[in-house]
């Protein structure tokens, strides 16, 4: 697991990102008020509000509707990707079985000097390949700081997670584990035994 003491504030999110995020109220709302912000290409927008489904799902629908309010108040901004950005996506296309949304997001991360937020292991191995490691996050690394930093307290992680699994989003354990590194970080800091 990454370093708890740091996080990339301003991130270009990839799908299941925005769903993670957005499956918390208080993790988005606590990430709001310190200004965390989460680009999206076009293409991340489109898979997440446009993208024709085999099957709609009610918990889908709710999630669609927190990404659009949440847009309605400047949050999760949208921008277009440059005739660049589009050949790079098609390059990297061959490299990995990953969306074009994932693709999309990890091309303009790269070109703009922004990190990337995902929670899908192919993305993030590819995206690691390309950018910095302290440029790739996940959304667990960004509840692990919020707690590690304080800003969330203990009390809230039962919620924070029984929301999030509320919406069959997968990564309650791991949303668990942050928090556990979280707290052994600070302990270890109190301690005067640093941070590792």
């Amino acid at each position: 697991m990454r370093r708890l003491d740091t996080v990339a504030k301003a991130v270009v999110a990839d799908t299941c990102a925005v769903w993670n995020i957005l499956s918390s109220a208080l993790l988005h709302r606590t990430c709001a008020k310190l200004g965390v912000e989460f680009a999206l290409t076009g293409f991340v927008l489109y898979e997440c509000l446009h993208k024709p489904r085999k099957r709609r799902s009610e918990n889908e629908e709710r999630l669609k509707e927190r990404l659009r309010a949440a847009r309605e108040q400047g949050a999760f901004k949208s921008y277009h990707l440059t005739v660049e950005d589009l050949q790079e996506v098609a390059r990297l296309e061959t490299r990995k079985r990953v969306s074009k949304g994932e693709l999309s997001a990890i091309a303009f991360a790269r070109r703009i000097g922004l990190a990337f937020q995902t929670d899908d292991m192919g993305a993030r191995k590819l995206a690691e390949s390309l950018l910095p490691s302290d440029r790739v996050q996940t959304t667990p690394h960004l509840l692990g700081w919020l707690f590690f930093s304080g800003h969330l307290v203990d009390g809230e992680l039962r919620g924070i997670v029984d929301e999030h699994q509320s919406f069959e989003r997968p990564l309650g354990p791991y949303f668990e584990e942050a928090y556990f590194e979280a707290m052994r970080c600070r302990l270890l800091e109190a301690h005067g035994g640093g941070h590792s």
